[in-house]
């Protein structure tokens, strides 16, 4: 696998490519983001880590050019830990976001969620399974523990929507979009009521949620796909 870093402190890229190529990932590396687009664009990485303040292009604008072309996952690192921040660049297209300073440990597992989400997303099933959890997609049918559940049209599409870009973060802005409309994107209880009622139905234990996951202050995360038929 091939890994675009792109980030203007010498020292981060060092780090983040020596923890890389210890795990066997091949890495490219880019100090801002012109030449990052570029790089994007020769070298077709497999996914790509991106810093969001650097001088000149920042890492929102890289995003949001490599969106109108790009489909490897964009991890962000950056040390804004501000959830504006997360929320724009989630919605400009980003996969993931983790806070500076981070474990080598911890980058590694959102890579390789990132990279099995990416590669399940080429041949999306019909029928997908998170464990104790079944979803036939033919049939628009749900199952938990081989038993039917009832879920309405739109926590159905809730669900498979969430379901198709399991391990990413999605805004409440993108599901509300996606799922409802684009003028339901500031219409957070709506979103905040179906989660719950989705969860009482998908969840065993709705206070602790297994599937899906609060993001604080910025979205949803579906847990990643167990396996596929």
């Amino acid at each position: 696998m091939k890994i675009l870093i792109i980030d203007d402190e010498p020292q981060i890229r060092v780090a983040v490519k020596t923890g890389l190529e210890r795990s066997n990932y091949t890495t490219i590396l880019a100090s801002n983001g012109d030449d990052g687009i570029n790089l994007a664009a020769s070298q077709n990485p497999d996914l790509i880590i991106l810093d969001i303040a650097m001088p000149g292009k920042d890492g929102f604008a890289v995003t949001k050019e490599l969106r109108t072309w790009c489909k490897a996952p964009i991890l962000i690192l950056s040390v804004r830990d501000d959830e504006n921040d997360k929320i724009k660049a989630l919605d400009l297209g980003a996969d993931d976001y983790l806070v500076k300073p981070f474990g080598i440990g911890e980058l590694l597992a959102r890579i390789r969620a990132l990279l099995r989400r990416n590669s399940n997303e080429t041949n999306i099933s019909s029928v997908m399974r998170f464990k104790n959890l079944t979803i036939e997609k033919t049939t628009r049918t749900v199952k938990l523990d081989d038993e039917l559940i009832h879920l309405t049209p739109i926590e159905y599409d809730l669900l498979v929507y969430m379901a198709n870009h399991h391990g990413k973060v999605l805004t409440h802005s993108q599901l509300l979009t996606k799922v409802w409309g684009s003028e339901f994107s500031n219409e957070s209880h709506t979103l905040r009521v179906h989660i719950a009622n989705l969860r009482t139905k998908i969840e065993t234990n709705p206070d602790k949620p297994e599937f899906i996951k609060t993001e604080t202050r910025v979205g949803y995360r579906f847990m990643s796909l167990v396996n596929n038929d």
